[in-house]
């Protein structure tokens, strides 16, 4: 099916729902998957009435051997045989989308948890060691916030964005993925958005130690920068919001070794004052 097609097929169930303010619609062309599909939606979505969406996500599954497909918008993000993969990719997919389009909300792909009343940023790209490490601090004790994005508000304040810790398999494996509660692992989500007392910038390196340099206010938010999802959409409020979360805070850049080592010496660590989050609550 081509891209052109998937207007022409008919939908047998669907949700509309808004998070952040992003409304998002995601549909499928099997009714007995609607379940599936509820099940799939990013933590704190709430159902949304009328049609009109800022992102649509489509499933479509043929009968016979032919593959499944996704789609975001027109654009096709995967063509497979696997239904649990092409779920994980809807998944995927809808926390994207709300990423892109919140309203007053600005995300950073970063694990993010909860400290003696301060957030604990670790900005990173995928497969960098984020949700390894998140697990760990919430381990020793930290409250959980997410362990992909962390959500500020215009105050530069971050919010609890919990989903499931998305562990891979060995060697990185997707296929062998797997999904936790973070209640699972012992941990629990913080109840409510936390100023910025420490940003640490880092990826984990065999054999390294966790020695970090610190970063000045300017060379943080430009790291936080590279990892924020509407930066290009909407640079004037992605600026606003960085720059008043790392105002205050302890912000350090450099490899770490294994998670649990870097997690006890990042708790150890003096947090940031939080001014301009704690001026604002």
């Amino acid at each position: 099916m081509g891209s052109l097609g998937i207007d022409r097929v008919r939908w047998a169930s669907g949700a509309c729902f808004e998070s952040h303010g992003a409304r998002v619609g995601v549909r499928c062309n099997l009714p007995f998957l609607s379940g599936r599909l509820v099940q799939l939606l990013p933590p704190g979505s709430r159902p949304a009435a009328g049609p009109a969406v800022d992102a649509l996500v489509s499933l479509w599954v043929p009968g016979g051997r032919r593959p499944a497909r996704v789609y975001a918008g027109s654009q096709r993000r995967a063509c497979t045989r696997d239904l649990a993969q092409a779920l994980a990719v809807i998944e995927s997919e809808l926390r994207q989308a709300v990423a892109t389009h919140a309203r007053g909300r600005t995300f950073v792909h970063a694990g993010a948890v909860g400290w003696r009343g301060r957030a604990i940023l670790v900005p990173g790209r995928s497969r960098s060691g984020k949700t390894t490490l998140v697990a760990e601090l919430v381990r020793a004790g930290a409250e959980y916030l997410s362990d992909e994005f962390a959500v500020l508000d215009a105050c530069g304040r971050v919010h609890p964005f919990a989903k499931r810790l998305s562990f891979r398999g060995e060697g990185g494996c997707d296929r062998h993925a797997r999904q936790a509660a973070v209640e699972e692992i012992g941990g629990r989500v913080a109840r409510g958005p936390l100023p910025v007392g420490l940003v640490a910038v880092t990826e984990y390196q065999p054999g390294a130690a966790w020695s970090p340099a610190p970063l000045t206010p300017g060379q943080a938010l430009l790291e936080l920068l590279a990892h924020t999802v509407p930066a290009r959409l909407r640079p004037g409020a992605s600026l606003e919001a960085l720059g008043r979360a790392v105002v205050g805070a302890a912000l350090l850049k450099g490899p770490r070794g294994e998670a649990a080592d870097t997690a006890r010496r990042l708790l150890e660590h003096e947090p940031g004052a939080g001014a301009a989050g704690e001026a604002t609550t």
